[in-house]
């Protein structure tokens, strides 16, 4: 059986690093990060700058979330292009 994480490579800050996501998250990401005008690696640069515990990973699900939960209680449609600054809390 497949699993539904898939290990994914990124170069944050110059060094390589391997990710491990789900596709939606994965798509959520890129989708955030096309929304602000950044670069996948910036965005992903920006959430491992700012966390403060756990793996990189669970940070990135954990800002995707926080992303789309920031859009639910605003009203906002998800698909708005809106450019904000990155970090763990931002939505």
């Amino acid at each position: 059986m497949k699993s539904p994480v898939v290990k994914r490579s990124i170069v944050i800050a110059g060094h390589k690093t391997s990710v491990s996501l789900e596709d939606a998250f994965w798509d959520a990401l890129k989708e955030i990060a096309a929304s602000r005008r950044l670069t996948l690696s910036d965005l992903v640069a920006t959430i491992d700058s700012s966390r403060t515990q756990g793996n990189l990973s669970s940070a990135i699900r954990l800002f995707v979330l926080d992303h789309y939960r920031g859009f639910a209680s605003s009203g906002r449609s998800h698909g708005a292009n809106e450019r904000g600054t990155a970090s763990a809390t931002v939505a």
